[in-house]
């Protein structure tokens, strides 16, 4: 009988939630601390009013936020389906917003690494915490798939919600010009 050493998907999982979390977070610094070469959150809402969310203060402070806090949350797997999910909808809005129309590869500015990003935080949001995780060294009950789609659509739904209100805005001034 030949043995092979293989690791644990539990053990997989938190190392992929380390990872990933850990350049999450450092994302988030560089929007709320301004480090390694970020706009911090003066810059960051600059950049949220270009984008066209409304109202922007309160959008930059939630996505800045959802990086950086989310970032460290889902590397520890504390409150994994509702951080996975803020992180999923972080990337999508990302990909909406600033990569969309730059193409696929990240060389251009494109959606591969938000895309990849987003994909890790969904597998984890519908997975089951496993052994390495804060959820389950606390004790959490398994929140399960339907708390990362509530959250996940909650999400949605708001960023629609900002998105249109900005849309709106544009209308009117449009309208008065």
């Amino acid at each position: 009988m030949v043995v092979t050493s293989v690791i644990s998907t539990d053990l997989a999982l938190a190392l992929v939630r380390v990872v990933v979390g850990l350049v999450i977070a450092a994302h988030g610094a560089q929007k709320v601390l301004g480090v390694w070469g970020g706009p911090g959150l003066a810059g960051w809402t600059q950049g949220v009013t270009r984008m066209g969310l409304r109202p922007p203060v309160f959008w930059a402070w939630v996505s800045a936020f959802a990086e950086l806090a989310g970032g460290i949350a889902f590397a520890v797997g504390f409150i994994l389906p509702v951080v996975a999910a803020a992180l999923t909808i972080q990337m999508g809005v990302a990909i909406a917003r600033a990569h969309w129309g730059k193409g696929f590869w990240n060389t251009k500015g494109g959606i591969e690494f938000p895309f990849t990003l987003g994909a890790i935080a969904a597998i984890n949001g519908v997975a089951d915490p496993g052994a390495y995780s804060l959820d389950r060294a606390l004790g959490v009950p398994p929140m399960g798939t339907g708390v990362y789609v509530f959250v996940l659509v909650i999400g949605a739904v708001a960023y629609l919600v900002s998105s249109r209100a900005a849309s709106a805005e544009r209308t009117k001034v449009n309208r008065a010009a």
